[in-house]
């Protein structure tokens, strides 16, 4: 198993967590959504995993580069 962190590409306010502690999650599935200067810029995964950790609440500020989810995957070697 794999950990990914997930990070903010920007500073902003978590406007929405749209997975659960455990769920599964597809490749291209909004783990969560941030809202910077009336914008929202979905955190999506990139491939399939499951949400391991939640680093954030909604309604809490970011900053850019903030770990804001931990993610686990399979992978072979």
């Amino acid at each position: 198993m794999a950990a990914i962190r997930l990070k903010s590409e920007v500073a902003g306010l978590v406007w929405q967590i749209n997975k659960q502690l455990g769920e599964d999650i597809a490749a291209g599935d909004i783990v969560m959504t941030i809202e910077c200067m009336k914008m929202e810029i979905p955190l999506v995964a990139v491939e399939k995993c499951t949400l391991k950790e939640i680093k954030v609440k909604e309604g809490e500020l970011v900053a850019e580069g903030q770990t804001v989810a931990v993610l686990e995957t399979a992978f072979s070697s």
